[in-house]
């Protein structure tokens, strides 16, 4: 039976089966909301001719849904005491993300991003009380600094954002670039004395969970474009070979992302980093590949202002992104040989190529994706020194 308060200390980054647990899960599903919210509002804004604006403000709300969802995943790995004061803290996150979804639509169509604002702020204003309870708790004067600056750094940020609501719009691109820097600092400064105890093999596994999760609704938001598109356009023949070249890619985007131990690259604080920061890319361009499909969908039916060569490149640019952002954060430590590390790099730029095979485009760079997972399959089965 849970416990109503217990001591926030760090946990051993040597536990054993250390794994996710049902409210990280519930946690990850309702943030994919707020994905979906952007996607689909990102779909919107190509399909009427706002490619700019739409790629602007999908990458802000991306970055405040992805860096809330990073700050709590890493703070949990080494903090969960799971009593009830720290499940009630993690749900009025989840209650601010859903606050964040809400202004989604604002923030696309009228440049609003009040809403936003507000539930980025419940976000991490929660998790400032979250690193607070943990320095109350911390067992060295070290790590009770280290919490400190955490709980100061989040706080500090957060009266910055203000910004972003003040100035004119020509400037918020600006204002976004360097707050979204100062909050990627807050994390390198707090830790420069001391460390946190995340678990690597829990950090992997929260990180695929969220890849799984985001690759799923990029195959849900797919499938109802394309059910749409049949019933109310009876446009199957032109349909067809954009669901079974989405199908494709984001079978072999999941294959890829999985195919090594994420967690052996993660020993340090240093690679940490990297590796964390890196996924904003994985995650943004994976959600993309969904909202891609949809664009060609659209344009396939005629609902899209906008040419075969733009939505074709709406799915093929964020697929090689993806395949590219994978093998740089980790799939190239564990290739052997200049064959294996050619696979991704060469898939990526092969998959750029389809977006000028027209109304076959998608089937195309399906067709290449999976191409690629049967080349590294067999490259793999072939070299005994990978072969494990």
């Amino acid at each position: 039976m849970t416990q109503p308060f217990l001591p926030l200390t760090a946990r051993s980054r040597e536990e054993s089966h250390r794994a996710a647990t049902p409210l990280e899960l519930f946690f990850d599903l309702c943030f994919v909301v707020a994905v979906a919210q952007a996607g689909a509002e990102f779909v919107h804004a190509v399909a009427e001719g706002h490619a700019g604006e739409g790629l602007t403000s999908y990458a802000l709300v991306f970055f405040a849904i992805w860096w809330a969802w990073m700050n709590f995943t890493w703070f949990a790995s080494a903090y969960d005491n799971d009593d009830v004061l720290y499940r009630v803290v993690t749900l009025v996150q989840i209650a601010g993300v859903l606050v964040l979804a809400a202004g989604v639509s604002r923030a696309f169509q009228d440049h609003d991003f009040l809403v936003v604002y507000l539930g980025y702020l419940v976000m991490r204003l929660a998790m400032a009380t979250q690193w607070l309870r943990a320095a109350h708790h911390a067992g060295s004067p070290d790590e009770r600094t280290m919490c400190r600056r955490y709980a100061g750094g989040v706080i500090a940020v957060q009266i910055g954002w203000i910004a972003l609501l003040l100035v004119p719009e020509p400037a918020r691109p600006w204002v976004f670039v360097v707050m979204a820097l100062l909050e990627l600092a807050v994390p390198v400064y707090a830790e420069k004395d001391a460390t946190t105890a995340w678990h690597p093999h829990h950090i992997a596994e929260r990180y695929g969970l969220f890849t799984i999760i985001v690759l799923g609704e990029s195959i849900a938001a797919a499938t109802v474009a394309v059910k749409s598109g049949v019933s109310e356009n009876d446009a199957l023949g032109e349909l067809l070979p954009i669901a079974a070249g989405g199908l494709l890619i984001v079978f072999a985007a999941w294959w890829i992302y999985f195919v090594v131990p994420a967690h052996d690259r993660l020993q340090e604080n240093r690679q940490g980093f990297l590796w964390g920061y890196g996924h904003y890319v994985i995650f943004a361009s994976a959600a993309a590949i969904g909202a891609g499909i949809e664009i060609a969908v659209e344009q396939a039916v005629g609902k899209a202002h906008l040419s075969t060569l733009a939505a074709s490149s709406a799915v093929t640019i964020p697929t090689a992104v993806f395949l590219l952002s994978v093998w740089v954060l980790h799939a190239r430590y564990f290739k052997v040989g200049i064959a294996q590390q050619l696979v991704l790099p060469v898939s990526a730029l092969a998959i750029l190529m389809c977006t000028f095979a027209g109304h076959w485009a998608v089937l195309a760079a399906g067709l290449v994706a999976a191409a690629t997972v049967a080349v590294g399959v067999t490259l793999t089965q072939r070299n005994p020194a990978t072969r494990h």
